[in-house]
């Protein structure tokens, strides 16, 4: 890889992981339900963006830097190291599937958003039975993440096409 390529890569993944994290801190809701509640934020916008247009690898660092430092830095410490993890899971299957080159490319990202969005409920499902020793209590922090998932992938799905025409 030339030290151009890298420079770019380094760029694309710096500033990827700025806008997830500014996406997660400043647009955002907590959800008044039992558990942990939720949090609704638009960090898997750029999130979804990362992945469709840079792929798998980008995705994932957005993912897991930029939402893992937002834990860090908001008071969330606890849940850095499973945010890392799943987001960053979320970032790279996104970006893996989006490579696929048969069928619609919007049938392709949506089935993206799909996946990433079971990474998320089940990862987060079991991260809080470990925090809170409590098979129940997680349930109500589903329909936030559900709901975040949803609203970045009814963003992210009209302009992907385009977005990803620009940065080639």
């Amino acid at each position: 890889m030339s030290t151009r390529n890298t420079t770019k890569s380094l760029v694309i993944n710096a500033l990827f992981i700025a806008l997830t994290l500014v996406f997660t801190m400043f647009i955002n809701l907590r959800l008044p339900f039992m558990g942990n509640g939720g949090l609704i934020h638009l960090g898997n916008v750029p999130l979804f963006l990362a992945a469709f247009i840079f792929g798998k690898r980008t995705g994932a660092i957005a993912g897991a830097f930029g939402m893992g430092l937002f834990d860090l830095i908001s008071g969330w410490t606890t849940w850095a190291p499973f945010t890392f993890v799943i987001v960053g899971a979320m970032g790279y299957i996104a970006g893996l599937i989006a490579e696929r080159k048969t069928g619609s490319q919007v049938w392709v990202y949506s089935l993206a958003i799909f996946v990433a969005l079971l990474i998320k409920i089940v990862g987060y499902y079991f991260a809080e039975v470990i925090l809170y020793s409590n098979w129940i209590q997680p349930f109500g922090s589903i329909p936030g993440n559900v709901l975040q998932v949803v609203i970045a992938g009814i963003i992210v799905l009209p302009f992907v096409g385009r977005l990803k025409k620009i940065a080639r």
